[in-house]
């Protein structure tokens, strides 16, 4: 959240990044949370009634979650916008993470809440290509869906995941007060990470004598598109 579902590897949390406790994760555990969230991150603060029209959901509905959301320290609301006809809420937060003690300890909670997220990814990738064909060439030919098979260990894993954390960190994060001074042309963009283990997969091609052989016959795992 961003949407974004991090499990950090220590105690360091970035700045204005909330850590979850167990009634954190609860409260987060529903899709339309997990994007209310999302959106008020993402374009600031906003109403239950335009919220529940960015959702498809009736405005009654919003505003429920956004008082869950409050209770759970997520959302608050914006008394200078807000008036005795219109209740505004924003985000407190730029980012959410989770760590793996508390994922162990709350499992049900862990699992609910990882399927909100990836539920609103999927959403986020289908409107983006939903608006693809009406975006500038620049912007289409920066549109990217990847996936690479690799066979590694839980370690390696941990580590290629921190070395792209440490890469991401080194760009324009996409808050208000770097978008002030933003470069023209800059816009928002989504990167989205899986790390997917897929532990009844096949074991690994037996070894060949005629390499040339084996790459030839060997059915394709992966695929890149740019």
């Amino acid at each position: 959240m961003s949407d974004t579902a991090k499990r950090p590897d220590g105690p360091n949390v970035e700045e204005n990044s909330v850590l979850l406790d167990a009634q954190g994760l609860r409260a987060l555990a529903h899709p339309v949370r997990v994007q209310l969230v999302g959106l008020l991150r993402k374009h600031g603060p906003s109403t239950a009634t335009r919220l529940a029209e960015r959702l498809g959901v009736n405005s009654g509905t919003a505003s429920y979650h956004l008082r869950q959301l409050g209770a759970a320290g997520f959302v608050e609301e914006d008394v200078e916008r807000g008036n005795a006809r219109e209740r505004w809420w924003r985000s407190v937060h730029h980012t959410t993470e989770l760590n793996r003690g508390l994922a162990d300890r709350e499992p049900e909670a862990a699992l609910a809440y990882a399927q909100s997220v990836a539920a609103t990814y999927t959403l986020r990738v289908q409107r983006t290509l939903n608006e693809l064909q009406t975006m500038p060439h620049a912007w289409r030919d920066a549109f990217d869906l990847s996936d690479w098979a690799l066979r590694l260990t839980p370690e390696e894993v941990a580590a290629m995941r921190q070395e792209l954390r440490d890469v991401i960190a080194r760009y324009r994060r996409d808050t208000p007060e770097e978008a002030a001074s933003a470069p023209e042309g800059a816009q928002r963009v989504g990167v989205i990470t899986h790390f997917l283990p897929e532990l009844d997969a096949p074991a690994g091609p037996e070894v060949r004598s005629d390499p040339k052989t084996a790459r030839g016959t060997e059915p394709p795992t992966g695929a890149e598109t740019s």
